[in-house]
């Protein structure tokens, strides 16, 4: 259910104007009245007059004063609560944008002077019921669905509060009267440090208020040229789903910084060949699965891999259209074909793909493989068709902020908003990280992997894990 927080009237096309001057006055009386209230019972106003004396001289310099401090008050307010503030200004830009636009009808009064004269002027007869409030970190705004003939106009409202708000259209949702969107403000806010990345229970923390849900949501794609945080934040995937137990295969065809991790973790690929042989395993690992989960005690029809305790593959492919270039034509098919039946496939057996590359090009990604994947990231600066490609046709405005691991997100609702990737400290080891995470893993992998011996008391564990 929704709140509807403070409406907004044609007179707030210069709100910020009449609360400015309205607290001032309001000061200006309160202390000019702090000031004086004295002089009404004492002085002796008899004997007053409008020549140079005590009275004449403090009454100017107290209204003086009270001048000074109201002015200075109102200053420090608008540096202290400029969150306050700015909530007015957000109901000035409402107003003057239905204003603006004529999405309001007026009548025209006309009358008569005593001299003969007639004249007339505009009167505001039906203005739109909308409200705003700010909670959290977002806004809330509410328009009224009238079914008037500016109901088109009030129910597409996104790209102009976006842009003249500068938020990020986070949900839009219909009532039965009205229709809300939640933008958010201050975005920046909503970003979290790598320690706070946690996987768990089919979902995968990346901002305070953005969760990538894989148990329902399957399937990542990453886009982003060189220097906008890509591979800090694939990294940072790696090992947080590497702490909660997931079992990784890292493909990088490139050879790059991905491909550093087999020195501290099984399963990294790089060769082409090396790649192929992967992605045909994973794929019949996956099928394999499919087929011994129906035979597992506690398998319910309906319910996935975490139903009856079983971990999560994932399938880290970085520069993915680059390694495609490299195949020829028989070979690229068979690659597809299989990430096809994965993508389609694969989220009831808990085998997720990641897909990174610089631009998710069509040609590799077609037959509907793209619309499988229902988180997608776009990081740094990319072109209008770079944007097309990920997230198809939209009249989203993409603007570009100087900020390393800034980018834009579709987190499966088909809004896009903007993305900032966890930070990542100065001087973080990955390798190392990683290598710590991989070795636990590997650890619990193994340990309940092992039958073990019964001799006299106790249980003796088979100690086969000693190599990781």
């Amino acid at each position: 259910m929704y709140k509807r927080g403070k409406k907004i009237r044609a007179g707030d096309r210069s709100l910020v104007t009449k609360w400015t001057v309205s607290k001032f006055l309001t000061l200006f009386l309160l202390l000019s009245a702090i000031f004086n209230v004295w002089q009404i019972f004492v002085a002796d106003w008899s004997s007053y007059s409008l020549g140079l004396n005590f009275i004449t001289v403090y009454t100017g310099a107290s209204i003086i004063i009270s001048l000074v401090l109201a002015a200075a008050a109102i200053i420090v307010y608008r540096k202290k609560f400029y969150d306050k503030l700015r909530q007015l200004y957000h109901r000035q830009k409402i107003a003057r944008m239905v204003y603006e636009n004529g999405w309001y009808e007026k009548t025209i009064k006309k009358s008569v002077s005593s001299a003969g004269r007639s004249s007339s002027r505009d009167s505001i007869s039906w203005w739109p019921r909308m409200y705003y409030r700010m909670d959290k970190g977002r806004l809330y705004i509410l328009v009224e669905i009238s079914m008037g003939k500016y109901q088109k106009q009030l129910l597409h409202l996104e790209e102009k509060l976006e842009s003249g708000l500068f938020c990020e259209l986070e949900e839009k949702e219909l009532f039965e009267d009205f229709v809300q969107y939640v933008l958010l403000y201050d975005n920046i806010a909503n970003r979290i440090t790598i320690d706070e990345v946690i996987a768990a229970e089919g979902r995968l923390k990346l901002m305070a208020n953005v969760w990538w849900e894989y148990d329902k949501l399957p399937h990542m794609l990453i886009a982003g040229g060189t220097g906008g945080g890509k591979t800090y934040f694939i990294l940072t995937l790696i090992q947080a789903l590497l702490k909660s137990g997931a079992v990784m295969d890292i493909l990088d065809p490139k050879n790059a910084d991905l491909a550093d991790l087999s020195a501290v973790m099984p399963r990294v690929y790089h060769t082409k060949d090396d790649i192929s042989d992967a992605v045909d395993r994973f794929y019949n690992e996956m099928m394999q699965r499919s087929e011994s989960m129906k035979k597992m005690p506690g398998y319910k029809t309906g319910e996935n891999y975490a139903y009856i305790g079983l971990e999560p593959h994932f399938l880290i492919f970085d520069e993915y259209v680059a390694y495609m270039e490299m195949l020829g034509t028989r070979e690229s098919m068979d690659v597809l074909n299989k990430l096809k039946q994965i993508v389609m496939l694969g989220r009831q057996a808990g085998f997720f793909i990641i897909l990174a590359c610089q631009r998710p090009d069509a040609k590799y990604l077609g037959d509907g493989i793209r619309d499988q994947f229902n988180f997608r990231v776009a990081l740094g600066k990319m072109s209008e068709l770079g944007y097309s490609m990920m997230f198809g046709e939209t009249n989203k405005d993409f603007f570009l902020k100087n900020i390393r691991g800034r980018g834009y997100l579709d987190s499966g609702k088909n809004v896009i908003t903007e993305f900032y990737t966890p930070l990542v400290p100065k001087g973080y080891d990955f390798l190392d990280e990683i290598g710590r995470a991989a070795s636990a893993n590997n650890f619990v992998l193994q340990y309940s992997s092992v039958k073990p011996e019964v001799k006299n008391g106790p249980l003796d564990v088979v100690d086969d894990y000693n190599d990781f």
